[in-house]
């Protein structure tokens, strides 16, 4: 399962790329927001990586205005991994090099047509793992505080 959140400025590219998941056939959990009225994306991001962290869902799909600031947000929660990204390359390789679990957009940066080639692309590129996998350890040892860099 998908999970979709976004802020009040990413409603309308969540609700498009919502529309797209579906007639994809994906199995999706819409956390909001519901319309275009005030609301803070630090609560979507939250809510959005609750369901990952606990497996109710395998990866999901944020948007605020410019993306940056839901990442940040969605990185606060430990276990996530999320990329915010308005490039092709960007968002195959945050799956294939570092097992992102998040995808983060701006719908004041990226129209539909990019966001929805980001989405796939996201969704369909698996990680692999290997030489990648020391990487990935050590961002959850960063997590953990026991990541020694000396």
């Amino acid at each position: 399962m998908i999970v979709l959140g976004s802020d009040h400025a990413g409603f309308q590219l969540k609700e498009e790329i919502k529309n797209y998941l579906i007639t994809e056939g994906y199995e999706i959990n819409d956390i909001g927001v519901y319309s275009p009225e005030s609301a803070d994306y630090a609560i979507s991001a939250k809510k959005a990586s609750d369901l990952i962290v606990s497996g109710k869902c395998e990866k999901g799909i944020l948007v605020c205005g410019t993306g940056i600031g839901i990442s940040m947000a969605a990185n606060k929660v430990k276990g996530i991994r999320a990329a915010c990204c308005s490039d092709y390359f960007s968002a195959k390789m945050t799956r294939a090099h570092n097992d992102a679990n998040v995808l983060c957009m701006g719908a004041r940066v990226v129209g539909t047509g990019l966001a929805i080639e980001l989405v796939d692309v996201f969704l369909k590129t698996e990680y692999e793992g290997g030489r990648h996998q020391r990487r990935v350890d050590q961002i959850s040892a960063i997590e953990d505080g026991t990541l020694n860099v000396d």
